[in-house]
Order: structure tokens, then C-alpha cells, then sequence
């Protein structure tokens, strides 16, 4: 079967920057619907026509992937409004900040906690791949249709390319 509009597909692949980092690696599959909200549309366009097997490669420019980077969403806070032991790396829902936090910061941003100062710390509401352009090197594992309730709720239930950070600690996108 081929790659189309509301079908799911099995990919797994490893993500690395222009310097050829590696970012990511998936090696179990996991399935994205196509049509939906699990991928960028850059991602979906290449992905079209192709079958079980094979491999699909492409370069993701910040715009087509995770936004630029906008220093408009770093914010200097103070140090005290934020529990003990907030380290580095940490994050915070904008939506559930403490009180006392600059109001003008977005409620819909996930911040993390970008440096630490002895008063202040820096809470950054980027994606950590802001403003980073991403080679992409996937491999097609599977291809079946989508399910009505896929193509209803828009996903196979892989959130990956709209997750907000990174988890506290981790080197890995999933």
C-alpha cells in the first residue's frame, strides 16, 4: 500500500542536525496518520507515494519544523517564586507558573528552565529545536488505513512532532 491521505504509517529514524549531531533515534516503529496532526506537513509531502520499506530522507528547515527561535519567550524571573531544588533543564506549564511570574508570559508555552542564577533564573518557552534546521533519515515500516476514530481524533495517538520539550534530563525526543 502506499503512502496517502488518512493512512498510518510505521516509521523509525534518526534525527540529527546540520552538523550531523544525532538528536533522536527511533529504532522500534511507531505509527503517525498521515493527514492528521502526528506530522509536519514537509514530512507528510515526502512521505506520499512511498511503500513499506522504504527509506525516505529529507532536510527540515526551522520554519517547516519547529519554529525559529523567538527571544521574546525568554523571561527573566525571579528565583524565589519557583520550588526548591529547580535545576536546569526543568520544566514548567505556563499555564500552572507560580504566582508572581511575569503575566505577559504565554499560557500555552511549556518554559524551560534555561539558566539559574543566584536571584533569577531564565525560563525559555522555545521547543528546544527552535530555530534548528533537522535531517531527517526514516525508514517506512508499515502502511495500513487509518481507523475512524484515527481520522477523527487527527491522530494515531503519537503526539512526537507537537510535543512542547523535551523531558528534564533526557537527550532523546521520545
Amino acid at each position: 500500500m502506499e503512502i496517502s491521505e488518512q493512512c498510518v504509517v510505521g516509521l523509525t529514524w534518526t534525527l540529527k542536525d546540520t552538523l550531523g549531531d544525532v538528536l533522536d533515534v527511533l529504532d522500534e516503529p511507531v505509527e503517525f496518520l498521515v493527514g492528521g496532526e502526528d506530522l509536519f506537513a514537509a514530512i507528510e509531502a515526502v512521505l506520499r507515494g512511498h511503500e513499506a520499506g522504504d527509506r525516505v530522507q529529507l532536510q527540515l528547515e526551522p520554519e517547516q519544523a519547529f519554529g525559529d527561535f523567538n527571544d521574546q519567550l525568554l523571561f527573566l524571573e525571579p528565583r524565589a517564586l519557583f520550588p526548591q531544588g529547580t535545576e536546569e533543564g526543568m520544566t514548567f506549564d505556563g499555564a500552572a507558573l507560580p504566582a508572581g511570574t511575569n503575566p505577559e508570559m504565554p499560557k500555552n508555552a511549556i518554559y524551560t528552565v534555561a539558566e539559574i542564577y543566584p536571584d533569577h533564573l531564565v525560563l525559555d518557552g522555545n521547543h528546544p529545536l527552535a530555530g534548528i534546521a533537522l535531517r531527517l533519515d526514516m525508514t517506512v515500516r508499515s502502511v495500513r488505513e487509518a481507523t475512524e476514530e484515527e481520522i477523527g481524533r487527527g491522530s494515531a495517538g503519537t503526539g512526537f512532532f507537537k510535543l512542547p520539550t523535551l523531558a528534564p534530563g533526557s537527550d532523546l525526543l521520545h
